[in-house]
């Protein structure tokens, strides 16, 4: 099955470690993303959320379990999706890059649809959500910072 991708860029005026700080807190993300509620199902090896930590986001009838797969701070936060859709390979790194005096966020995800011909609606709803997450965490970053920010949400090729 062709792998599907999606690739979502905000940019926020709070600095990479406002922003990282946001990303590895999950008991946050209800806060400024559509998700509802925040669990963590097992810590990581080294700390609650770090390396290793099953997450769980509900969201109406949909619960998501994530792995944390990568950190590397105020640089990049990444995760894979264990159940909840019906996904493979399911992978999304956030990128951080300093810029124009904040914050670039690059999320960008790949995934292959288990139920054939189903890749490209997966894709769209996905892309949509990611990019509602994006612009949330791009908010919230800056208004933590006291700030405000700044562009408009960019979609780029792959999605």
């Amino acid at each position: 099955m062709a792998r599907k991708e999606i690739d979502v860029r905000v940019h926020t005026t709070a600095g990479p470690a406002v922003v990282y700080a946001l990303l590895v807190d999950g008991a946050g993300w209800p806060t400024w993303s559509p998700l509802g509620s925040f669990e963590l199902e097992r810590p990581g090896a080294d700390e609650p959320e770090g390396v290793g930590a099953i997450r769980v986001f509900r969201t109406g009838r949909v619960t998501s379990r994530e792995r944390v797969v990568e950190r590397v701070p105020d640089r990049r936060f990444s995760y894979e999706l264990l159940s909840g859709l019906p996904l493979r390979d399911y992978r999304a790194d956030v990128d951080l890059t300093p810029e124009r005096g904040g914050t670039s966020i690059r999320w960008h995800s790949t995934f292959s649809a288990r139920v054939p011909g189903t890749g490209w609606l997966y894709r769209l709803a996905l892309g949509r959500f990611i990019g509602k997450v994006a612009a949330g965490l791009a908010t919230h970053a800056a208004a933590t910072a006291g700030r405000s920010a700044d562009g408009p949400l960019r979609r780029h090729p792959g999605q």
